[in-house]
């Protein structure tokens, strides 16, 4: 379970208190401003320096609020794909495999990954040739192969078209639902909130 316990966040908002289950999917919703990517940035552990918290975050029974990026075990998926174009896709992928997983392992996961989203045979591709829907599949891929505990999607599918919205926005819920891990999703659309989700309003904190 992921828990956000009375938490402070100055200027934007004060006593933010929730949780998010295993296998659940809670969206956050909030006028431009209000928050949300600060939030986000406040759980993985980047908040900005000219921003003031107090408050606890709790992950599977672990307070994680004092800990380093690296050790907090949460993953994030941005409305931009951000891979690097210097390496190749199967690359891109490799860096986020825990070091734990050694040799011959590593490729055979990242190639199992993209079959699973439909990109067998991506492994050497350049992404600069990828498709803005390939690139979101790679972006989640790279995200999930580091096995968080818990995700948080930060308007993932804001740049696509609406077509292709609706079948990503359905691989990915149905991904991170076999993970079983909570994920929190920023977004402001209501298209994408899952049947029967949870909302959260960011203006009832402030």
């Amino acid at each position: 379970m992921l828990i956000v316990k009375n938490l402070t966040l100055e200027p934007l908002f004060r006593h933010v208190n929730f949780s998010v289950n295993k296998g659940e999917i809670v969206t956050l919703m909030g006028p431009s401003g209000s928050g949300k990517s600060t939030l986000f940035a406040w759980m993985v552990g980047a908040l900005p320096t000219d921003f003031k918290a107090c408050g606890e975050l709790w992950l599977n029974n672990r307070q994680c609020d004092a800990l380093p990026v690296e050790k907090r075990e949460i993953g994030i998926l941005f409305q931009d794909a951000l891979l690097f174009d210097h390496f190749s896709v199967g690359q891109n992928l490799l860096l986020a495999l825990p070091e734990h997983i050694k040799g011959p392992a590593r490729r055979d996961q990242v190639e199992h990954a993209l079959k699973s989203a439909g990109l067998n045979g991506f492994y050497a591709s350049d992404p600069a040739t990828l498709s803005g829907g390939e690139r979101a599949r790679v972006s989640l891929l790279r995200a999930l192969l580091a096995q968080p505990h818990a995700l948080l999607l930060d308007e993932p599918f804001s740049r696509l078209d609406k077509a292709l919205r609706v079948s990503f926005r359905e691989w990915v819920f149905a991904q991170v639902r076999e993970l079983n891990i909570p994920v929190v999703l920023v977004t402001h659309d209501e298209d994408d909130i899952p049947a029967q989700g949870r909302v959260l309003q960011l203006s009832m904190w402030q």
